[in-house]
């Protein structure tokens, strides 16, 4: 067993090693856990998304420090914590920034998968792990949305709520029963506080937990898709494998200075972000009888927010919306089973695959924008050829990525 490996160390860590696995942990997890070698570019955002959960927990505990959950003193608290507590500015937009660049680094960190095929056997579960991440962490951003409780937080918490209303039979009573009381209100913001730093966070840590584990049990992908523990030599160490420590986490280290320079660039001079991090509405406070000319989601939810809009209701329904909405998140756990390629990665599949998956990531991106903006009969044309374009990638992959043809996959890895 592992937890037994460094028994009869002297010192101080042998004596650790009596009672806890810690070198154990150190050489399955870093020293002498084995990644391929070619990790390229696009395997940075694993460890960025790792620095920016970090990042939210640290300044998130520091806020609530300061932060007054309720509806009289909740905006209010806010605006105390930016002019008057020491660094306060700081810590509220490290935050507050670090929610958008958590989801861009996940987004990419996504995007890599799909584009070397990580959700491929034996790598189903981690997907899986991935993606249950994904939907926590919306679920955690969506709860710390409201907590500013400013115009945009409120109208934004409203709209998003009053879409459960839809759900035939029980959608009324549901949405009260997210809310708290029959609008939303202080109840309302004090539950959603609760989840947002006590509930939710221990959700995404052991999902996190979990992710790393199934991934260090199976070991990493790479943009050949092959498996490096099909090569080994005399002492069964992978012949294209290197120990992540101290090769990766050096090289990750480059990652973090180039993104952590980006990061503190736009903390510091454009922490509104133009409008698209924090809207200018949110700096007046919440006013239920005023409604901002223009309410949208922060931009990680607007591609799903677009396709809401984009389906027209039924006898003033919003569920086939609703649906269609759902349906987009949920069909991403379904991936690893619609790939019948006999490769991973797109270096060797054909072109059929290749144009799919840019039409795929161009669409989302034109989704993104479009539930952005204000809504228009051309901007609601375009979502809706754009969310046919989604969907598209998802249920024609099991014939395009079937017959289409492939390269040979070399038997190493390459540069």
């Amino acid at each position: 067993m592992a937890g037994y490996r460094n028994k009869g160390k002297s010192g101080f860590m042998g004596w650790v090693d009596d009672r806890f696995p810690a070198t154990a942990m150190w050489e399955d997890h870093l020293s002498k856990y084995y990644a391929p070698k070619n990790f390229n570019f696009w395997y940075f955002f694993g460890s960025l998304a790792m620095l920016m959960l970090v990042n939210q927990i640290i300044t998130g505990i520091w806020l609530t420090m300061s932060y007054n959950p309720s509806a009289e003193g909740a905006f209010a608290s806010v605006e105390y914590i930016m002019r008057d507590v020491d660094y306060g500015w700081l810590l509220r937009y490290l935050h507050s920034t670090g929610a958008s660049a958590f989801f861009c680094v996940v987004y990419l960190h996504m995007f890599r998968g799909m584009m070397y095929g990580s959700y491929r056997k034996p790598r189903e579960l981690i997907w899986l792990f991935g993606m249950a991440i994904y939907l926590a962490l919306m679920a955690e951003a969506f709860m710390g949305y409201l907590l500013p409780w400013g115009q945009m937080s409120y109208w934004g918490a409203a709209v998003i709520v009053s879409l459960f209303q839809a759900v035939p039979f029980v959608g009324p009573e549901l949405a009260e029963w997210i809310r708290g009381d029959y609008l939303i209100s202080g109840v309302t913001l004090n539950r959603f506080f609760s989840l947002h730093v006590v509930a939710l966070p221990i959700v995404l840590l052991a999902l996190v937990v979990l992710h790393i584990i199934a991934l260090h049990e199976v070991g990493s992908n790479n943009p050949d898709g092959i498996e490096i523990k099909e090569n080994k030599d005399e002492n069964g160490v992978p012949l294209d494998g290197i120990p992540f420590h101290p090769y990766y986490t050096v090289k990750d280290i480059v990652g973090v200075v180039v993104f952590l320079f980006v990061f503190c660039i736009i903390v510091f001079f454009f922490p509104e972000g133009g409008g698209y991090l924090i809207e200018a509405p949110n700096f007046e406070p919440a006013n239920p009888l005023k409604t901002p000319p223009h309410i949208a989601p922060v931009w990680y939810f607007t591609p799903f927010y677009a396709m809401l809009r984009a389906i027209p209701p039924i006898a003033a329904s919003q569920f086939p919306g609703v649906v269609v909405m759902g349906g987009a998140i949920a069909i991403l756990f379904v991936l690893p089973w619609l790939d019948r390629s006999p490769v991973k990665s797109i270096r060797y599949k054909g072109m059929f695959s290749k144009v799919a998956l840019v039409i795929f990531a161009v669409s989302f991106v034109i989704l993104g924008y479009l539930g952005v903006v204000a809504s228009t009969p051309e901007r609601t044309l375009v979502a809706q050829i754009c969310t046919a374009l989604y969907f598209a990638f998802f249920f024609l992959m099991p014939f395009y990525t079937k017959m289409e043809k492939t390269k040979p996959v070399p038997e190493r890895v390459t540069g």
